[in-house]
Formats: C-alpha cells, sequence, structure tokens
C-alpha cells in the first residue's frame, strides 16, 4: 500500500499536470504541497509515513495499556495499592484512558487500510513488585508517553491525525502529574517537557518487552542499553554539577553525556564529558524529568540525531 506521502504527492502531481505551463497552485494545491514536504523532510528521511508513525503510538499505548491492567490485577483496591481509595480509582480510570487510546488508534489504522499492530507479550515483574514501584514505573511511562508524542509530532504531515495525536499528548501530561503527586514528586517540575525521537523512546519501552506477534514488531531498533553503575547513589541525581556513574557495552565509544530535558537550549539537549569508570557531570541547566544518553560528540546545536547516540537513554529527574 502507498505511503500517505506518496498518496498526497501523487495528488499534487495530478493536479499539477493539469494545469497550464505556467501554473499558478490554487490554496488546495499549497496545502497538499506543504503537507508532503513537511513529511518529506523529517518522516521521509527515516523511511516513515503516518500509518507508521500511528504503528509506533500504538505499540507504546498496547504496553501502557498492558501495565496498568497487570497491576491493578496483582493490587486490586487501594488497601493492597497503598492508596486512598479516590487515588485508586484515579490509577484505574489512567488504565482505562490508555485503553481508549488503543482502539482509537486502531480504529484510525483500520480505517485507513493498515492493520493495526498487536499488543506483545510484556515483562512488567520487575515493575511490580511492590505499589512504590508500581508508582514509579507508571510515572516513568507516562513522561516517556509525552515524550513520545512530542518527538513524533514532526513526522506527522496529515493535520488531522496530528490534531488526535495532541489530544492523547494532553491525557498522558495528566496522568504525568497525578503520578507525580501520588509519588510525592513536584507535579510541575519545569516549564517544558522534552521530546524524544522513535529509536530512544523505542529504546525507553524495549525492556518490557518480550516478544511481539508476527507482522507487530516496529522497524525500529534500540540503542544499545545504559543503566546507572551499581555503585550509584541515586539521591547524588537531585543536585546539578553531581557526577553521574553509568554502564553500558557501547560506554567505550562515547565521548559525552547528553541530557535531554525541557527547555535546556533551542535543540533541547546539553552535554557533558563523559570518561568511562568515572561518568559524567550533571549541566547546571539540567532540572525536572530529563533523559540521558551516551553520545558520540557534542554539536553545538543541542541536537542529538539517531547517528551520534552510543547507548541509551535512561529517565532522571533532577532537582
Amino acid at each position: 500500500m502507498r505511503s500517505f506521502t506518496t498518496f498526497l504527492l501523487a495528488m499534487l502531481a495530478n493536479e499539477i499536470s493539469a494545469l497550464p505551463s505556467s501554473p499558478k497552485l490554487s490554496g488546495t494545491q499549497l496545502d497538499y504541497y506543504h503537507i508532503a514536504k513537511r513529511q518529506n523532510e523529517a518522516a521521509v528521511e527515516l523511511g516513515l509515513g503516518d500509518p507508521d508513525v500511528l504503528q509506533f503510538a500504538l505499540t507504546l499505548e498496547h504496553l501502557e495499556e498492558a501495565f496498568y491492567r497487570e497491576a491493578t490485577t496483582k493490587f486490586p483496591d487501594a488497601q493492597s495499592m497503598g492508596l486512598e481509595q479516590s487515588q485508586f480509582d484515579a490509577i484505574a480510570q489512567i488504565g482505562s484512558t490508555e485503553s481508549a487510546h488503543v482502539v482509537l488508534l486502531q480504529g484510525a489504522l483500520a480505517q485507513a487500510g493498515v492493520a493495526p499492530v498487536r499488543p506483545c507479550e510484556y515483562d512488567f515483574s520487575a515493575a511490580l513488585t511492590d505499589p512504590a514501584t508500581v508508582l514509579a514505573t507508571g510515572s516513568v511511562l507516562e513522561n516517556v508517553g509525552v515524550a513520545a508524542y512530542l518527538g513524533a509530532s514532526t513526522l506527522v504531515a496529515d493535520a488531522k491525525i496530528l490534531s488526535v495525536a495532541a489530544s492523547i499528548l494532553t491525557i498522558e501530561a495528566r496522568h504525568q502529574s497525578v503520578l507525580r503527586v501520588f509519588t510525592q514528586a513536584e507535579p510541575v517540575p519545569q516549564a517544558f517537557d522534552a521530546a524524544l525521537g522513535l529509536r530512544s523512546v523505542f529504546s525507553l519501552a524495549a525492556p518490557f518487552i518480550k516478544s511481539c506477534p508476527d507482522g507487530s514488531n516496529l522497524v525500529v531498533e534500540a540503542f544499545p542499553t545504559l543503566a546507572m553503575d551499581d555503585g550509584q547513589d541515586i539521591a547524588a541525581l537531585h543536585a546539578s554539577g553531581a557526577k553521574v556513574k553509568v554502564t553500558s557495552e557501547a560506554a567505550g565509544q562515547a565521548t559525552h553525556c547528553a541530557f535531554t530535558s525541557g527547555g535546556v537550549s533551542t535543540g533541547g539537549s546539553v552535554f557533558s564529558e563523559f570518561k568511562e569508570g568515572e561518568g559524567c557531570a550533571i549541566p547546571k541547566q539540567v532540572a525536572g524529568v530529563s533523559y540521558m544518553s551516551l553520545v558520540t560528540s557534542a554539536p553545538l546545536d543541542g541536537v542529538v540525531t539517531d547517528n551520534i547516540m552510543a547507548a541509551g537513554p535512561i529517565a532522571v529527574t533532577i532537582t
């Protein structure tokens, strides 16, 4: 099946071919051009069309829906979750909205003539050990959801699809704030949220995915994993300038740590020098929910592209 971009370009070409030799494009024709151009500049470079972006969003929504379903199965009431009844009801409602997101995205893909990806087999065992870990994991997943929709916004060509994605993004952000309140964290830790690319988002989600049905594997590959060093004091992350020690099989390729955080720079990331075994310092500009990666260079524009990623990212909170 032709991608949305191919369809739009073909439609534009057909209309232009019927025009006189010195054409003056109509408003509709210009709209077709600008939609196709937007997608050409971002998504097409990655070999993606609007359906591919929707499939990626659906994969993430499947994961979130499964997480809340399994969490409320293991901790089925407010007492077992260690929450007030109203708080437990809010967690259940978050799960219901994730399910609604799944249904919406499935319908959008089906209407486009594309078979929606099916749920994968997940492993949330480490995330469901106790109620505190459930809430902390949920908070991370919602943060990643926000970053994913923000990052994907530049890849979507169809304005109607972009509008639907934006309506989901606002709900993910509400989930994020609710869970931060339940974990006694600052509800709004920064003025902006960070955007992440598809591979970075998938790298954060991949540890929870055991396997996917045939035909439901994404055309996205995770980056090499990154983890906090066993001796790392997590409390030390609560201050800029502190050292972060991490481990990765790809650490030998890295020259810098990249911290992607809302509002830190025009490009979204700031950098500090990385030395294997020593780690790197948290830049002063970084605060709130951030994503740390190992990279092979530190571009001045603050943009972390896939070709400089060595490992990661991992989610960290800096206060």
